[in-house]
């Protein structure tokens, strides 16, 4: 059967039936916009998109863990890896580096990392650029579990990365790891989302007979012990064993080959609540950072909430006053801008404004974005080259594992570490070298601030959390608890102190203040401070001379007469 067409008088503004498909009638409205009546699944994958998109935005994430053996000159490496594979975030094992701090690796990426240890151990997580303002907690348990929280528009994010002990080291110290990340999963709250990227040095096995609820079927091999623990851990925590639900090859599912061995035991984990969010999971092959384990990076899909986008704070480039040409500019446009006139008016907003929009157009304004990272400058062309030289060894070794592809290997990664140090140490004699000229001296005080800034693992202040400890995100509640606390810090009676009775005022006439003292406090002021809420600097007085001291003395006298 098929239903006939009839045109109806072309008309814009009246519908149209048109010949379609068995089973199926298109009618196209007023505004040109098709819905579809009967069976059509494409048409209603688009309504359903239609309606998602109506109800918020998605953010893509890809989460992923490595065994990188060490991070000991692999810092910068790693970081290309990630921004050639596109990761996010990464959990990283055996880091081996002491110490319990942050620190930016290159290419906009930053390490959060603990260990106690430069031999053994040490856990991190790895953040691209975009993400690191976004960390509002981070937990050091131990060298062998630590944890980060993240908002990202709204949603909670914690990340976990872990190191389970080997299959060879004593019961207690497996049950003490057990136990710590037993804790750090307890602390977090059941609404907020949890990914798992560890190193658990244990194997689930292929097949879920039994564990249906936390794995799929597709694992490698056999499960031993320390498998089961993992499993044991999923199930006590509700959670699931990504890489396991996605059939992939053999090639694609082994996380360490070692000696003719091809096992998995790298994880990611996350809630079986949030299994739905996760789309893809696989390692990834033909990567030489680590030289035993592969990363395993998976496709997380976030739902959020729209949000306005904040605006990018934008600052007139005053600092280009230091010029006289430019100083000689501005005063040139300023005067320009009051009508020929030499004096500023005696009005304090006039005057501020006039001076910010001139200050504006003359200089102009920066673009709100960070500067360029600095950590590696040392990184170039002949590092890379030998560095991609070396991971194609390393994948022709795992395709073709004879003595001479791996002795091939083994001489390229010497060679790569000689072509870092090698660089480094030009780099370095560079700067040394520079030390004694003002630019040398800049260059190392940027470099020591940025140190500095990359080391503290929270960079801002972006939330508050209630009374219970739960972070707030939503402007509502922020507001409410504000309110909350400001009723209990104005109402609460604290101890008074007696006022001192019977103390003679001194009445006594202030003296006006003079243009000399002005001109010798803004010769004192030092330049390059930061601006106030006028957004007005001291360069700014300084360039317009007995211009600005004449306008200062007469708006501070003013403000004298009006105090008294």
């Amino acid at each position: 059967m098929r239903i006939v067409s009839t045109n109806f008088i072309p008309d814009r503004s009246r519908p149209r039936l048109t010949t379609t498909a068995i089973g199926a009638v298109d009618l196209q409205g007023a505004g040109g916009n098709w819905a579809t009546v009967g069976r059509r699944s494409r048409g209603g994958r688009r309504v359903r998109r239609q309606r998602e998109k109506r109800k918020g935005k998605s953010v893509g994430l890809r989460i992923g863990t490595l065994n990188v053996g060490t991070m000991t000159g692999k810092g910068r490496e790693l970081a290309d890896v990630m921004e050639r594979r596109k990761v996010d975030i990464l959990c990283v094992q055996e880091t081996r580096w002491k110490g319990s701090k942050a620190r930016s690796i290159g290419a906009g990426f930053k390490l959060f990392y603990y260990g106690v240890d430069s031999k053994r151990n040490g856990v991190g997580v790895v953040l691209k650029e975009e993400f690191v303002r976004n960390v509002l907690e981070v937990k050091r348990v131990s060298d062998r579990v630590m944890s980060l929280k993240l908002e990202i528009e709204g949603v909670m994010l914690n990340v976990v990365s872990g190191y389970a002990p080997q299959v060879g080291c004593e019961l207690e110290e497996k049950e003490r790891f057990w136990s710590e990340l037993d804790e750090v999963m307890e602390s977090i709250p059941t609404g907020e989302r949890v990914v798992i990227g560890a190193d658990f040095n244990g194997h689930v096995g292929e097949g879920n007979t039994g564990d249906e609820e936390v794995m799929g079927k597709f694992g490698v091999k056999e499960r031993n012990l320390e498998g089961q623990m993992v499993v044991d851990f999923a199930k006590r925590m509700d959670m699931g064993v990504v890489n396991t639900y996605f059939q992939k090859r053999e090639e694609h599912r082994v996380t360490y080959k070692s000696g003719g061995r091809s096992t998995q035991v790298d994880y990611i984990l996350c809630r079986r609540g949030n299994l739905k969010e996760i789309s893809d999971c696989k390692v990834v092959v033909g990567e030489s950072v680590a030289r035993q384990h592969r990363m395993v990076v998976c496709r997380m899909t976030l739902m959020v909430c729209k949000k306005k986008r904040s605006e990018i704070e934008k600052k007139t480039k005053w600092w280009k006053l230091k010029k006289e040409e430019c100083c000689e500019e501005f005063r040139q446009k300023l005067r320009q801008a009051l009508g020929g006139q030499v004096v500023l008016p005696d009005d304090w907003e006039t005057t501020a404004e006039v001076i910010r929009e001139t200050g504006r157009k003359v200089l102009g304004v920066s673009s709100g974005r960070r500067k360029e990272d600095k950590e590696t400058w040392w990184w170039n062309e002949e590092v890379q080259d030998s560095i991609q030289r070396k991971r194609l060894a390393k994948k022709k070794w795992d395709m073709d594992r004879t003595e001479e592809n791996r002795q091939e290997y083994k001489e390229l990664q010497r060679r790569v570490k000689r072509e870092v140090s090698k660089a480094k140490q030009k780099a370095y004699d560079e700067l040394y070298t520079r030390l004694d000229t003002r630019e040398g001296e800049k260059d190392l005080y940027r470099l020591a601030r940025q140190r500095d800034r990359d080391g503290k693992d929270v960079q801002q202040v972006r939330v508050i959390k209630d009374r219970d400890g739960r972070v707030l995100t939503s402007e509502e509640s922020v507001q409410r608890r504000w309110k909350e606390y400001f009723e209990e810090l104005m109402n609460e009676e604290n101890e008074r102190e007696k006022r001192v009775e019977g103390v003679n005022s001194v009445e006594q006439k202030v003296d006006k203040i003079r243009k000399d003292e002005v001109r010798k406090a803004l010769k004192r002021m030092k330049s390059g401070k930061a601006v106030g809420p006028d957004d007005i600097p001291v360069e700014v007085w300084k360039c317009l001379g007995e211009a600005a001291v004449e306008f200062l003395a007469s708006l501070f006298n003013r403000v004298l007469e009006k105090l008294q």
